[in-house]
Order: C-alpha cells, then structure tokens, then sequence
C-alpha cells in the first residue's frame, strides 16, 4: 500500500502485487499520478485506456476504478506496436509467437489481472483501436492513450477516442517529450493538439505523463 495525496487528502493506493514484476515502461510516479487522475474520474464513470501491453498502466488505472466501483475498459490487439516487433528496439523475444511469426501479450495481460485481482473490473478488448472505436457509444470519464508511437497510429487514437471524453472528463497520454531530445514526437504532438483545439486544458507534466481536462 503507497500513501498518496490528491487536494492535500492522503489516501492509500492498493496494487495487490509488486509492480515492477509487470512489463511494461510506466514510470512509477507516471503510475501513481495516473491512479490519482483516475480515482477521481471514475467516479463519474467508465475509463478506458487505449494500448495495455502486459498491464502495467491496467494495474494502476484498474485499481482506482475497482476503489470507485467503476470499470476500465483496455483496448489493445496485443500484437505489439512498431517498436515490439522481431529485431526491433524493445523486442521481448518471451512475447514471441513463433507458431503465427507475431507478438502476443495478451497471455501475459491476463496473467497481469489475475495477480493483481482485477478479473471483476477490467473488460479487455482485444482488437485495434480504431475498430473498437468504430461501434463505440459509452461516454467515457477518462482516457488514457498510449498505442502505438507512430503519428498515423497517435492521430488515429486522438481523433477517434478524445471526443468520447464526457465534459470535466479527462485525456491522458503517455511519451510526452516536450524536447525532441528526450524521446519520439507524435504523444507530444497529440498533447498539443488537444490543447490548441481549445477544448481542453492541460494540468501539469507528470515526468512524461501529459494529462488534460475536457472543458
């Protein structure tokens, strides 16, 4: 149990296992803040997070739903984004399906929500981003993107899934590097998108954690 603060309020966050044995590349304080974020969202309803890899980002946004008695609905194809892929960067030759020559982290996903007691609070939703989006209706209190890092796949995800956002709602995005030194643009430029449209307005960087208010 970790102590944390939200309005000068301490509250515990509960993870029910260890999180460093979950792959994925969520800082720690990105995580916490995404649990603060969330517990306060979802108390006017659904979440959902767009690319769940093996549920680092599920675990902490689950746990605040599961204390809000919300849901958190994860949508990934579980195929790996480009930087996944056979001989790429962050290729996890444990996550390899040689049998159909893919990345497969939905096996390792579930893993993830069984440890962590999640089963009655995470939907996933094993498909592309824009093909769930296409039958989606359900406003959403939250949502959190981290797909893939390319600006086609960034763009798609924006424009498909922000205006799901319920007004006072929230927009969170991961891999925002305001300096092009630091990391790959696309987050960045979606994050600042979302601000120029006018419609919302971005609280504080929490590391590369950009989260954004629906006015």
């Amino acid at each position: 149990m970790l102590p944390i603060e939200i309005a000068n309020i301490e509250i515990t966050m509960s993870l029910l296992l260890d999180i460093n044995s979950v792959k994925g590349f969520l800082d720690s304080e990105e995580g916490a803040a995404l649990y603060q974020h969330a517990l306060i969202a979802a108390q006017n309803g659904s979440v959902l997070e767009v690319g769940s890899y093996c549920g680092k980002s599920t675990v902490y946004l689950g746990a605040a739903c599961k204390q809000a008695g919300s849901v958190l609905f994860a949508v990934d194809h579980h195929r790996g984004s480009e930087e996944h892929q056979l001989g790429e960067e962050y290729h996890d030759a444990t996550l390899y399906d040689a049998e159909f020559g893919k990345m497969d982290s939905f096996r390792e996903f579930r893993n993830t929500l069984a440890r962590a007691k999640l089963e009655d609070t995470v939907v996933p939703i094993v498909a592309p981003s824009a093909l769930t989006a296409r039958a989606w209706t359900t406003p959403l209190a939250m949502v959190f993107i981290d797909g893939g890092h390319s600006m086609q796949a960034a763009l798609t995800d924006f424009n498909l899934w922000s205006h799901h956002v319920i007004r006072g709602g929230l927009l969170a995005i991961h891999d925002v590097f305001p300096n092009p030194a630091d990391g790959g643009r696309p987050p960045y430029e979606i994050w600042r998108l979302a601000q120029e449209s006018g419609l919302f307005e971005a609280l504080p960087l929490v590391k590369s954690l950009g989260v954004l208010k629906k006015r």
